[in-house]
């Protein structure tokens, strides 16, 4: 409903942004207004990452606002050259832009409008600002909200915005989800070709699932996201300012992941289990246990394997035969014939040997339980053994 001119501050010698109210809506008494409110209502927010009003003049024939001038770009311009962000990129601008949204909301105003088109990026200053607080209103204020009135730009408002009803500082933080979303896949979560369709979309359908769209995107963010755009509001973040610690602690984690945890955080009754399965920070030290387990089981069976190995391999030889001809000589007491059959049984470590003989034209048999000594060489024993037999 405005137009933003460049201009110059001469008592103050600095650039300055004044916001002009559109000449054909000069004459309207509720565009006057709803001019005079942002005013109002900027100039209420004090924050580092809200855009400031140097003065306002609502009286004249074309009524404008004063701000500094921020010299960079949207992030809707630079989403629209560069496509999706950069992890850090995402993290820091939506903790920023969370955190003059904390402030607003302080003040008990609710933006109503937050969208990439309203975030600046400061030219040469890791900043990100909020401004454009012409559909704020007190959060106790629905004068505004009636049937078929959707105040807010249609791809980024909330489900009770699209229904037109009443919204509180939740609906931003769906905003703000919507905002995450565009910056992780470098478009709207709703698009359809019309405005209608876009509200249809927003109450009744989840969007695309951003890992689809972009693989990059961790797991933890898509809940976050998932968290914030819960299509009931009390399934969303408490508080503006919650969110803001939250992304400083998981940008934080990014830049310094051996050092700082990912923190933790509630699973959000939306999130869908089948895209979002590993999707919460805190389930970080739960798959670390996991894998602990996971390891002590392979080790146990790996122990239990070879229990069981040398159990069936106890007392086990293979005895390779040896000719009778190769058999070292017993001294005997009476005249013997030796039968070319020696039979051996292996009980343990002892041996019972069988020997047949012939002696004074009867054949006799002879037994003996004697030591056995082995020898292993691969996968035969050579077994050794003497034994007097008389």
């Amino acid at each position: 409903m405005g137009v933003v001119f460049k201009a110059f501050d001469t008592e103050l010698n600095r650039p300055v942004a004044v916001k002009v109210l559109a000449p054909s809506l000069a004459g309207s008494g509720a565009a006057r207004k709803r001019f005079a409110r942002e005013a109002r209502a900027a100039a209420a927010v004090v924050n580092e990452h809200v855009v400031a009003i140097h003065n306002v003049e609502a009286d004249g024939t074309a009524p404008f606002l004063v701000m500094p001038f921020i010299a960079g770009q949207s992030l809707q311009q630079r989403i629209d050259r560069e496509g999706s962000l950069e992890l850090c990129e995402i993290l820091r601008i939506a903790m920023q832009t969370a955190s003059g949204l904390a402030a607003a909301h302080a003040q008990g105003l609710v933006h109503r409008d937050v969208k990439p088109s309203n975030i600046l990026l400061e030219q040469g200053v890791e900043r990100a600002l909020l401004t454009d607080f012409g559909l704020a209103r007190a959060s106790d204020d629905a004068s505004l909200t009636h049937t078929g009135y959707h105040p807010g730009t249609p791809q980024f408002m909330s489900p009770e915005q699209a229904r037109g009803e009443s919204v509180d500082a939740r609906s931003d933080l769906f905003s703000l989800g919507s905002v995450l979303y565009t910056m992780a896949t470098g478009r709207p979560p709703f698009r359809a070709e019309t405005s209608y369709g876009t509200l249809r979309r927003i109450k009744d359908t989840d969007p695309r699932p951003i890992r689809e769209v972009n693989p990059d995107i961790p797991d933890w963010l898509c809940a976050i996201i998932a968290k914030l755009m819960a299509k009931q509001a009390d399934d969303r973040f408490a508080s503006a300012e919650e969110v803001a610690e939250l992304l400083e602690d998981c940008l934080a984690h990014v830049q310094q992941p051996t050092a700082v945890p990912l923190p933790w955080f509630q699973r959000p009754a939306c999130v869908d289990p089948a895209s979002q399965a590993e999707s919460l920070p805190h389930e970080r030290k739960t798959w670390t246990r996991a894998l602990l387990l996971i390891l002590g089981a392979v080790f146990a069976m790996i122990f239990a394997g070879a229990l069981v190995f040398m159990e069936l391999n106890k007392g086990q030889l293979n005895i390779a035969e040896t000719p009778a001809a190769k058999l070292p000589e017993q001294p005997l007491q009476t005249p013997l014939q030796t039968s070319s059959q020696i039979g051996t049984e292996l009980a343990g470590l002892n041996a019972s040997v069988h020997h047949d003989f012939v002696t004074d034209g009867a054949l006799k048999s002879s037994t003996a339980t004697v030591p056995v000594s082995t020898k292993t060489r691969g996968s035969y024993a050579a077994v050794r053994f003497r034994c007097h037999i008389g």
